[in-house]
């Protein structure tokens, strides 16, 4: 046996719950990145290719595609919650790629499509904390069960930290394992 992280139980029917969910944060955070590039569709190609993926679509490399041209539009946003929002949809398209592995940075991949919805949200916001928070209790709220129980099989790891990505991350965790 080695050293390495054990493996989790994790197959294609929850990867699709998961994405499905990602998905549906990714769509809520899009009219922020639209506002300001109606004309760049890069990250609802992305949301679209992780939708299909979820409604039984193989894993291809169209969603591979789709997540670096999603990613370089966060790189080209010119504002912060536009950012946020292309990088939740960039989060939601990788989603089918969630490694079986039970290591923290695995549910850093299962937060990231809530997380930057929540952070798009409250960057559009000013800033309000309480925006980002109610967020984060509707992607919470929206979650189906059969996302709650993968995400209690993989490490919570150090959710610490005084960053305003660490304190949402923590809200998010703690919601998806209660």
């Amino acid at each position: 046996m080695g050293n390495g992280p054990r493996e989790v139980e994790l197959g294609d029917d929850e990867r699709r719950v998961l994405t499905r969910w990602a998905a549906d944060c990714a769509e809520r955070a899009l009219p922020l990145f639209e506002a300001g590039a109606p004309d760049d569709g890069r990250p609802r190609e992305a949301v679209e290719a992780a939708r299909a993926y979820a409604l039984g679509e193989r894993r291809t490399k169209r969603l591979r595609t789709a997540a670096w041209a999603s990613l370089a539009a966060a790189r080209e946003a010119g504002d912060p919650a536009a950012a946020a929002a292309a990088r939740a949809a960039v989060a939601a398209v990788g989603a089918p790629y969630i490694h079986a592995l039970a290591t923290p940075h695995q549910v850093k991949h299962i937060h990231g499509p809530a997380l930057y919805l929540a952070l798009a949200r409250e960057a559009a916001a000013g800033g309000d904390p309480t925006v980002g928070e109610e967020e984060v209790r509707w992607a919470i709220g929206h979650a189906p069960p059969g996302l709650r129980e993968v995400a209690r099989r993989f490490p919570a790891g150090d959710l610490g930290g005084r960053t305003r990505q660490s304190v949402l991350r923590r809200l998010l965790d703690e919601g998806l394992r209660g």
